[in-house]
């Protein structure tokens, strides 16, 4: 099956091609970026919004995802506004260091990356899949590779002691998103079988 990103991001459109057997979903990016509202009060909502955007302008199948760090200490300030998080004019670096700061004298340290994929098939099928990562804020910024909060999220496990930012191999296996592609591409896969 092939989908148009919900991005004009051709690297974004990569990263899911790297995610996915493209003999059962295949993804390209669309031929130019829509400016989509994302007003959503969930990640399932945001997702819909941009898929629906994309599917009509181009009447194709859309893939489309909200992704976001949720903190149980501050359930409110993350999750869908991760991106916003502390307002405008902060870059990614900014916006994890700020989480470190408002982080400093918490103990309860839980938190989870959640990703919700939206595939717009047309407006009678549409299939929404959530993959999650779970880990804790570490209390400091480490790590040069990924992106985001990455430098501050350290994994359950047998990683626990290094973020995600210094895994780059483990987070691609195990991250929310490649949790979510795995679910849609089981699903996908059963859905062309019958």
């Amino acid at each position: 099956m092939k989908f148009i990103l919900a991005s004009g991001n051709a690297h974004k459109a990569q990263e899911f091609a790297e995610l996915f057997d493209t003999s059962i979903i295949e993804v390209s990016a669309a031929a130019e970026k829509l400016e989509v509202e994302e007003n959503g009060t969930t990640y399932n909502e945001n997702a819909f919004l941009k898929a629906k955007a994309y599917y009509d302008k181009f009447q194709v199948p859309v893939l489309a995802d909200d992704s976001g760090l949720n903190v149980q200490a501050l359930p409110e300030e993350l999750g869908i506004y991760s991106a916003r998080f502390g307002g405008p004019g902060l870059d990614d670096k900014d916006r994890a260091m700020l989480l470190l700061d408002k982080m400093k004298d918490i103990e309860n340290r839980a938190a989870h990356f959640t990703c919700v994929l939206c595939f717009y098939l047309n407006p009678q099928e549409i299939f929404f899949f959530e993959g999650r990562l779970n880990g804790l804020i570490g209390e400091n910024y480490i790590g040069d590779h990924g992106f985001g909060y990455d430098p501050v999220f350290h994994g359950l496990g047998e990683f626990e002691s290094k973020t995600v930012a210094q895994v780059p191999e483990w987070k691609n296996e195990n991250s929310h998103r490649a949790n979510a592609c795995k679910m849609a591409e089981k699903f996908f896969k059963e859905r062309i079988a019958k």
